[in-house]
Order: C-alpha cells, then structure tokens, then sequence
C-alpha cells in the first residue's frame, strides 16, 4: 500500500515548525513528507531589519534547511510553487513539476500591502524577505557612495513608512548603523536624517501609552524626525508625497501591513486580504485535508476578532497543525488550537527594546536582553543548544545567497 503524502509549501515559522513536530510525531516509514521551499534556506523574518540595515551578519538571519531538519525523514524541495490544483490534490511548480499530496499544509508566508498607494510597488523598498531586505542595505551604501559624486541632500534622507512593530524597530537598525556607515564613505552624519512616518497620532498602535511615550522621546534623542497623522499619498523615485507636502528622498522602506498569498485568489477562492479562513483545527473549510497557518490563515478567536500575522501566533500554530494531520492520518481524534499571547517585545537597536509581558511594560536595556532571549528561545526550539552556539559565534556557513538588486 502506497504511504499517505504530506506535504508542506513554505519554511518560514510555520512550515518549518510543523515540519520538525512531523519528524517526531510520524513512525519510520509511516508517511512521505515534502518540504517545498522557494530558497535553500529558512530565513528569521523578525530579524529582517536587521539585514536591511546591514546590522547582522548573514549567517544569523539565514539558515541552511538542510540543515534544521532530518533529511532521513523529510524530502527537502527548492521550488518555486506556481498554482494549487485543489480538486486533483496537487501543487504546481514552476519547473514544470506536479507533485502530490494526500495532506497539504500551505505557510508560504505574506506578501506587501500597499494598499493601492501610486509608486509603492515600484520605487518603495519592502522589508519581504532576505534577499529584499539585503537589497534594502545595498541601497543605502549605494546612496553614501553616489552622495559624494553629487551631494544631493536626498541621498541621505531615508524615510521609514510605518511607526508599528516592524518600522519601529527598522528606524533603530538605521540609527545604529547609518553612523558607521557616513564615517565609512567620510560624509558629515548631521547630513543624515531618519523620518518615520505614521498615519495615526501616536507610534507603536496598540502599545501601551507607557511603552509609546518612551519610545517617542528615545527617537527625539536619537535624532529621528516622527511624522506621526500624516498620510502617504505617492512614492517616485525621487520623493515621497505626502498630506502635508513632498520629502526629497530616495529611500522609502515599507512596513505598513501585509496580506496573504496570492495562490488563493489565483485558485478561485474567496479570501480576506488573501488570507483563507479556517476552523478551529487550522483546516480550510469545503477543501479535504488542506491546513493552513501562520500568514495565509484567518483565525477567528472570537466572533469579531481574528489572529494578527505574526511570528508568535505560527510556532504556536505549528505543532498543533502537525498533531492534527497526523491524527487524521491515523483516524483518531483532532485538537483545537488554541492561542496564547505570551507577549510582545520590540527591538530599538540591540540596546534598547520596548514591550509588554503579562501585564508588565518593559522598556529600555532590560527588554533589550528579553528580546535576545526570545530570539536564542526560537533557534533552541528549532535546532536544540547545538544551533544557539553556532549562531551566538556566526558557525553557520552561508555561501549561497547572493547579492542582489531590489527585488
């Protein structure tokens, strides 16, 4: 008899999550498991700004899948899905390739949302991926570079669109590094500046006002202009228009929300913001033995509220999701998910941090050392103490991401 197929389309927190719970969960040779991945490796999505600012060494952002899970157990794929065929239960790749499936778990992960915004999708820089956010850093040494052949002001004015949880702490990488980096190309840094602009009245939305004041005045220290009520209207490539005027820049960076894949909508199905909704189990309704988790789901705890996209809410999800395809595998009985906010904590650079855990506001260099430990908590869960040393020393080889454009 022919083993059940499973297979799992992305390795961000939740494709990679579930995949190591299968790899515990299944018995030798009781499935065939695929990991199909875009990229040889599973980059640390809450650390992107970090690239994109040139703070991080490759190496502790990127990791080899090969090396994360057990090539005995699972079949590790770098393809590029191109469509989902829901009723002959296949996936699509891009070479071509049909591959079948008996149980599918979709977590390719978000895309940006731009909301319609004119020359976002074509000049704004977005903090997506990896290879996007490496991209972001190569501009901006470019912009050093090229302000000492024509001292355009513009040059080194790097605007960051969003005050949420991303653009907050993408603004602290900036801070951090922008003062290396005008020492390295000899430019006076009281030429540089950081914006950050925000649609509503204060930054961090839904933060505690504690957590907000502190960091509104931390950015005053640091020098950041905060736009805060202010609408962005257009992106060229050359300034950035918004409800109050234009700001010459060259260097838009988007962090103003996300949403679901496409593959959904391409496949005919009805979606919120390309998310699909799923039941208490993480299935998609009316689609036989399909999951899906992390950024492509739309949970609902409640009647009027659903999960955000976030990091924590996906490892969470994870080996839930694996529990309940193997269970329906063997026939026995699912479990629900249910969802545990163990709170939220970001990063200003690496010496200061903001955030709530419990009911206690943390802030300043202590919820800096909380944010390091939740970051060494996730690489423990996906590779043990052997990984946590390998990436506390930068042991970890990575040859094979290449520089790239804007992408």
């Amino acid at each position: 008899m022919n083993k059940p197929k499973i297979v799992v389309l992305g390795s961000g927190y939740g494709g990679i999550i579930t995949t190591k719970k299968l790899e515990k969960l299944l018995k030798s040779g009781e499935a065939d498991v695929t990991l199909i991945n875009k990229h040889s490796y599973h980059y640390i999505t809450t650390q992107l700004h970090k690239t994109s600012a040139g703070t991080a060494q490759d190496n502790k952002i990127a990791l080899p899948i090969a090396e994360l899970i057990n090539n005995e157990k699972i079949n590790f794929k770098k393809a590029t899905v191109s469509s989902l065929n829901f009723d002959d239960k296949q996936v699509l790749l891009e070479n071509d390739e049909t591959v079948e499936y008996d149980y599918l778990l979709v977590a390719l992960g978000f895309q940006v949302e731009t909301f319609g915004i004119p020359g976002i999708e074509d000049h704004a820089f977005k903090i997506r991926s990896f290879r996007s956010s490496k991209a972001i850093y190569h501009h901006i040494e470019n912009q050093f570079s090229k302000y000492q052949e024509d001292h355009d002001p513009a040059r080194l004015t790097f605007a960051v669109a969003g005050a949420g949880f991303t653009g907050v702490e993408m603004v602290g990488e900036l801070v951090e590094n922008l003062k290396n980096l005008a020492e390295k190309h000899d430019v006076p840094y009281e030429k540089v500046q950081i914006i950050n602009i925000e649609a509503s009245p204060n930054l961090l939305p839904g933060f505690a006002l504690d957590a907000v004041k502190y960091t509104t005045e931390l950015f005053k220290t640091m020098g950041v202009k905060l736009m805060t009520s202010t609408k962005i209207l257009e992106c060229t490539e050359n300034y950035v228009k918004v409800d109050s005027g234009e700001i010459a820049t060259k260097t838009l960076i988007w962090s103003c929300g996300v949403r679901g894949h496409q593959l959904f909508e391409e496949a005919g199905l009805e979606t919120i913001r390309g998310k699909m909704k799923v039941d208490k189990f993480l299935r998609i309704p009316n689609l036989e033995d399909v999951y899906c988790i992390g950024d492509n789901a739309h949970f609902m705890v409640d009647e009027k509220t659903a999960l955000p996209p976030t990091a924590q809410v996906a490892m969470q999800q994870g080996p839930v999701c694996a529990e309940n395809i193997v269970a329906t595998m063997r026939g026995t009985e699912l479990k629900e998910f249910e969802y545990n906010h163990k709170g939220s904590v970001a990063s200003i650079s690496d010496y200061y941090a903001v955030g709530k855990v419990g009911n206690f506001v943390i802030k300043g260099k202590f919820a800096a050392l909380m944010k390091q430990v939740v970051e060494a908590k996730y690489l423990f869960a996906l590779g043990g103490p052997g990984l946590v040393f390998k990436q506390t020393l930068g042991l970890n080889p990575l040859g094979f991401v290449k520089r790239t454009v804007k992408q």
